[in-house]
């Protein structure tokens, strides 16, 4: 009687850090998932602080020039966020996420410690641009084993923060009990404290770590992000005795390449399963999990082999049938033989994949902010009272209506909704992620406007050719600021929340680092729109839009223009999905 009980107490595939069995009320909850949060905000500023003004140093200290630059930080950034799904991959096979944490957070370290050095000693640096007037060339940018310094510290950076976005946030959200709606609840409130957390640490980078690069040193700069990366190990590891670790349950690809495979191979209208007539249903809003052991109410089911049967006897979804022929072949055994929770389980993975592509024009839109808004704010008036605001700190708006956001959000929004709605959600995922495509159709719209208005003000002063400020304050580029940053806000916690709850629980970590790729991917996409905008306008002799000897001869607001024109597109493909899709559902089986 007393094994019964333990056996109740214990999380079913979770462990401690000693790799002992997760005990209910000793592990997870809130105040574990609250050392996350914690890191979050450590880890973030560590990452930022380089990225947000890592073009000033290419440019200044590298000699790179200024599209050169703009490229290499695009592809930083871009790389780093596409390794999270090596760590969320490396997460759900191999090791557990609190393995990932710590091995990553040592490798971003020594990145950041070579980018130190680098910084700190002159010889290891470029030579100083030759300023004699007869010299040859007066800059070289960096060459040699110095630039095989800089992207070795680089790209160690970028590894080790892909492998901290790929397990953090889903090492938080693994803290909380998804079969309880009180669980669920705390999952929901973490992703939003996330997000803000992710912003308070990138507030203190575009502001202090920015201020300290532009006036102490370079060296001072990458110093403070080594220390937070540093400092986030035993905060991190603080936690070590509360967390509960999700055990690795091998590789989540084998099993989609298998299913794809057999379905693949399995005759067309194969023998058809006995069934006792239980379907898998599916529902149009989010409420818990589908493990088979859901399937069934808790006190029918016993033993393993009563489970094993209960699943053979449920028939799979409807939804992408051609997939339930993998696992009509099981009687062949073999290699090829799938279970019916995998084919479901490929299922949800194949169904979520689509919104994860329509999320990619938004951050797209998102990587105007770093480019070509900082751009546009450096020709215009940015005193505020005496003070002057470097441009590389104009990130403080959207990052701080995220701050001031999230937590009216999670507290006045959510139990509104929740009380208006009747549900356990209040706004479900795809309604969030579906908000933040429409402000950044909004974002994109009042940022061609505000051009517009730039433009019209050199013109009407005669400063079209003038390397001073615009007598306009460059306030008016707060607005797009203020609606992509409440755009970021919806979309991210949304999309992280989406993927973890809608994800098989071997492939958690994968799909939330989808996220961070739909990141990556805008960044790219971004870069690539500029060319070809560029290539597409400048046929016929004439000059392509986003080209010129200033910011003031691009023809910048039909760039925006275009940008709005393919969101809006891309949110009608989004609603189409949106409409269709239909959330995984706990335990409903209908006879």
């Amino acid at each position: 009687e007393d094994g019964g009980a333990r056996d109740a107490e214990r999380w079913e595939g979770y462990v401690n850090w000693r790799n002992r069995p997760a005990t209910r009320g000793r592990h997870g909850g809130m105040l574990a998932a609250s050392f996350v949060l914690v890191v979050e905000v450590l880890e973030n500023l560590a990452f930022l602080a380089n990225a947000s003004n890592l073009v000033t140093y290419l440019m200044g200290f590298m000699h790179y020039s200024p599209s050169q630059s703009a490229t290499t930080v695009t592809n930083f950034m871009g790389t780093a966020f596409l390794l999270a799904l090596l760590g969320g991959f490396l997460s759900d096979a191999f090791f557990t996420t609190y393995t990932i944490y710590i091995v990553s957070a040592f490798i971003e370290f020594l990145g950041l410690v070579i980018l130190t050095v680098q910084a700190r000693t002159r010889s290891l640096m470029p030579p100083q641009c030759a300023t004699a007037p007869g010299a040859a060339a007066p800059c070289e940018p960096v060459s040699g084993a110095k630039k095989a310094m800089l992207f070795a510290g680089l790209y160690l950076t970028a590894l080790g923060v892909g492998g901290i976005k790929g397990s953090l946030p889903s090492h938080g959200a693994e803290q909380f009990d998804e079969h309880a709606p009180r669980g669920r609840k705390g999952r929901s409130t973490f992703f939003n404290y996330f997000v803000f957390c992710l912003s308070c640490g990138a507030l203190i980078a575009v502001t202090f770590a920015v201020w300290v690069e532009d006036n102490k040193g370079w060296q001072w700069g990458f110093g403070i992000s080594t220390i937070a990366i540093l400092l986030s190990v035993p905060v991190f590891a603080a936690g070590s005795r509360l967390y509960r670790n999700k055990v690795p349950t091998g590789s989540p690809l084998t099993t989609i390449a298998k299913v794809l495979v057999a379905a693949a191979l399995a005759r067309r209208g194969g023998a058809q399963s006995a069934s006792n007539g239980a379907v898998i249903d599916r529902a149009p809003s989010p409420t818990g999990s589908t493990d088979m052991k859901d399937y069934c109410k808790p006190g029918e089911i016993s033993d393993a082999a009563a489970l094993a049967s209960a699943a053979a006897a449920a028939e799979p979804s409807r939804e992408l049938a051609f997939l339930n022929r993998a696992a009509q072949c099981q009687s062949g055994g073999g290699r090829l033989a799938c279970t019916l929770q995998e084919v479901e389980d490929v299922k949800i993975v194949l169904m979520v994949l689509p919104i994860f592509f329509s999320t990619i024009m938004l951050n797209c839109c998102l990587a105007q902010l770093s480019t070509f808004s900082v751009e546009q704010a450096a020709t215009m008036d940015t005193r505020v009272g005496r003070l002057t605001v470097p441009p590389a700190s104009l990130p403080v708006f959207p990052v701080t209506f995220i701050i001031l956001l999230a937590p009216v959000y999670d507290h006045t929004i959510i139990p509104f909704a929740r009380r208006v709605t009747g549900t356990e959600m209040g706004i479900s995922h795809l309604q969030r992620i579906g908000t933040g495509l429409v402000l950044s159709i909004v974002a994109m719209a009042v940022a061609a406007v505000v051009e517009v208005k730039r433009k019209n003000v050199a013109t009407s002063n005669g400063m079209l050719d003038s390397a001073k400020p615009l007598p306009i304050s460059f306030f008016w580029i707060a607005f797009q600021y203020l609606f992509l940053g409440s755009a970021d806000l919806f979309t991210l916690a949304g999309l992280l929340e989406f993927f973890f709850s809608e994800a098989p629980s071997r492939m958690r970590s994968l799909a939330t680092s989808l996220s961070w790729a739909s990141l990556a991917l805008g960044y790219y996409l971004s870069s690539v729109l500029v060319s070809i905008v560029n290539s597409a306008t400048g046929r016929g002799g004439h000059r392509p839009w986003l080209q010129g000897a200033s910011l003031n001869h691009y023809h910048l607001e039909r760039f925006y223009w275009v940008m709005c024109v393919l969101s809006t597109l891309n949110y009608l493909f989004f609603l189409f999905l949106a409409i269709r899709y239909k959330y995984r559902n706990a335990g409903v089986i209908k006879g």
